[in-house]
């Protein structure tokens, strides 16, 4: 996992606990959790996005006339 050791995490957990302290270490893991399930989530659900172009009485009217 993008070259990391044991001894790594170790060391980062380590750092986090004296900068955020221990009682807000529960807080910050839920929060990074929900953070990568969201990702995750939207990155495997399909684009919602429609990209072909509505046709509208409008628009071929304006069409015709030009």
């Amino acid at each position: 996992m993008f070259g990391i050791g044991m001894h790594e995490i170790l060391v980062i957990l380590v750092v986090a606990l004296l900068v955020f302290g221990y009682n807000k270490l529960p807080e910050i893991g839920g929060g990074l959790g929900r953070a990568i399930r969201n990702f995750r989530r939207a990155s495997s659900e399909p684009d919602e996005i429609d990209i072909t172009p509505k046709n509208s009485k409008a628009d071929s009217e304006d069409s015709t006339k030009a």
